[in-house]
C-alpha cells in the first residue's frame, strides 16, 4: 500500500500537536497546582501576621471571642484555624517546642499545613488548614488553567488538516491537468502559482515532456520518411514482377529477373536498417567489457571480400590495444556502419583504414580512406535520416550515420566526422571515456 502524503503530513503534525499539547498541559497544570499551594501557605502567613499585629478582628465572626479556642474565618470552605498561645488551648497535634514557620502535621486522621509565628512580645500565632482543602483548591486552580489547552488542541488538529489539505492541493490540480493531456502531444505545466518546493519538480517534469515531445517529433519524422523511402523501391518491386509477368518468353523473363533481385535486396538492406535504427533508439543491449581490438578484426575479416572485388585496401592500425565499457551489439553496429558507408563511397583502388588509439582516458575508433569526402557545410546533416548527400550517388539509404550517432548516444559516446590531415577523403571517429 502507498503511504498518502497528506495523511502522512496531517497524522505526524496531529500528533505532533497532540503530543506537546499534553505536554504542555501537564506543565501547566503542575506549575498550576504548585503557585497554588504557594498562595495557599502565603495566605496562611498573612492571616498569622494579621492576627499577630492586633488586626484579627477583621478575619473572625463578630460573634466570636478572641479567645475562643478554635478561632474560624468566616469563610466556612476554607477551614482556616488560629490559635494564639499563651491563651489559647493547646492542641494535641501542635507540640510546643514547635518552631516557627511552615509544618504538615498529622491531626488524628487529618493532616493539617501549620503556619507557626513568634512576635517580640512572646506570643506564638499558630494558623491551620486541612491539607485536603489545600489540595482540593489548587487542584481546582490549576484545572482552570487546562481548559483553553484541552480545548485549543483539537481545535488545531482539525486546522493541520485543512492546511494541509489546501496547501497540497496544487498537486492534485497538477495531476488532472497532466490528466487531462493527449499522449500524443504533451503541453507543458503553468508553475506561476505554485509553491517553491513544488516548483523545481513541475519544471523538472516540464523538461521530461519537452523531450518526450522532441521524440516523437522525431519518431513521426521517422515514420513518414521509411513511408516514403519504402514506398520507391516497393513501387519499383512492382513494376518490375508486372515486366517479367508481361515477358513474351522465357528467355526475356529471365533477363528480367536480375533487377528485380537487385530492388529485393535495396529493399533488404533498407529494411534491416530501419530495424537497427530502432533497435539503437529503443536501447536495447547489454553493457558488458568489448575488447574492441578483437571486435575490428573480425569486422576487417567479415567486410575483406567486398573490399577486394572492389580492389579498395581494407586495414587495421591498432596503436593500442582497446578495451571500452558498453554493449557489443551496439559497438559493432557503430562501426560496421562507418567501414560500409567508407567502403561503398571510395573509389576502386583507394584505401580505408579502421584505426584503434586513446587518447588519455579516452578510446578513440576511427575509421579513415581516401575517397571524395563531405564538405563542411553537410557534415551535420549527413547525420539526419534519410539525408544523402547531393551527386553522392549510390543507393544508400541515409541511415547509416544516423543510426551510428544514435548507436553512440547509447554508449555514452560521440561521433563526428574530419578532415584527414593529408586534406583527402574523410575520416570517421568515435569516442568514448573509459574507465581506468
Amino acid at each position: 500500500m502507498k503511504r498518502s502524503l497528506q495523511r502522512h503530513l496531517s497524522l505526524t503534525l496531529g500528533s505532533a500537536i497532540v503530543i506537546t499539547g499534553l505536554t504542555a498541559a501537564v506543565a501547566s497544570f503542575a506549575l498550576g497546582y504548585a503557585e497554588a499551594r504557594e498562595f495557599q501557605d502565603d495566605m496562611l502567613r498573612q492571616i498569622a501576621a494579621l492576627n499577630a499585629a492586633g488586626a484579627a478582628a477583621r478575619w473572625l465572626p463578630e460573634a466570636a471571642p478572641q479567645s475562643s479556642r478554635n478561632i474560624r474565618l468566616k469563610d466556612p470552605e476554607s477551614r482556616i484555624m488560629i490559635i494564639h498561645l499563651p491563651g489559647d488551648t493547646r492542641p494535641d497535634w501542635l507540640a510546643a517546642d514547635l518552631r516557627r514557620g511552615f509544618h504538615t502535621l498529622r491531626a488524628g486522621t487529618e493532616r493539617l499545613r501549620v503556619f507557626v509565628l513568634d512576635t517580640p512580645a512572646g506570643l506564638r500565632t499558630v494558623v491551620s488548614q486541612p491539607t485536603d482543602v489545600r489540595d482540593e483548591i489548587a487542584i481546582n486552580s490549576a484545572l482552570h488553567t487546562l481548559i483553553p489547552l484541552l480545548l485549543l488542541v483539537p481545535l488545531l488538529t482539525v486546522l493541520i488538516v485543512r492546511i494541509v489539505r489546501r496547501e497540497l492541493a496544487p498537486i492534485t490540480r497538477l495531476t488532472r491537468s497532466l490528466d487531462e493531456q493527449a499522449a500524443d502531444r504533451p503541453r507543458s505545466i503553468a508553475d506561476d502559482d505554485l509553491p517553491e518546493e513544488i516548483a523545481p519538480f513541475v519544471r523538472a517534469i516540464n523538461r521530461l515532456l519537452e523531450r518526450v515531445n522532441h521524440l516523437l517529433g522525431q519518431q513521426r519524422r521517422f515514420i513518414a520518411d521509411a513511408a516514403h523511402e519504402l514506398r520507391s523501391p516497393l513501387t519499383a518491386l512492382s513494376i518490375q514482377a508486372q515486366n517479367i509477368s508481361r515477358a513474351e518468353s522465357l528467355a526475356a523473363a529471365r533477363d528480367r529477373i536480375p533487377p528485380l533481385q537487385e530492388g529485393i535486396e535495396r529493399a533488404r538492406q533498407l529494411t534491416e536498417q530501419l530495424l537497427n535504427l530502432a533497435r539503437t533508439q529503443a536501447g536495447t543491449g547489454v553493457g558488458t567489457t568489448v575488447n574492441v581490438s578483437l571486435l575490428a578484426r573480425e569486422l576487417i575479416a567479415e567486410l575483406l571480400p567486398f573490399a577486394d572485388a572492389r580492389k579498395i585496401d581494407l586495414g587495421l592500425d591498432e596503436l593500442v590495444p582497446l578495451t571500452i565499457d558498453g554493449s557489443p551489439e551496439v559497438l559493432r553496429l557503430i562501426v560496421k556502419n562507418a567501414l560500409e558507408n567508407s567502403l561503398k563511397y571510395t573509389p576502386e583502388g583507394g584505401e580505408v583504414t579502421l584505426r584503434l588509439d586513446a587518447d588519455g582516458h579516452r578510446a578513440v575508433i576511427e575509421v579513415a580512406d581516401n575517397g571524395p569526402g563531405i564538405l563542411d557545410a553537410e557534415r551535420e546533416r549527413v547525420f539526419d535520416s534519410f539525408y544523402r548527400v547531393p551527386g553522392s550517388g549510390g543507393d544508400g539509404s541515409g541511415l547509416g550515420l544516423t543510426i551510428a550517432r544514435e548507436a553512440a548516444a547509447r554508449l555514452g559516446g560521440t561521433v563526428s566526422l574530419h578532415t584527414p590531415p593529408d586534406g583527402a577523403g574523410l575520416v570517421f571517429r568515435y569516442q568514448q571515456v573509459r574507465r581506468k
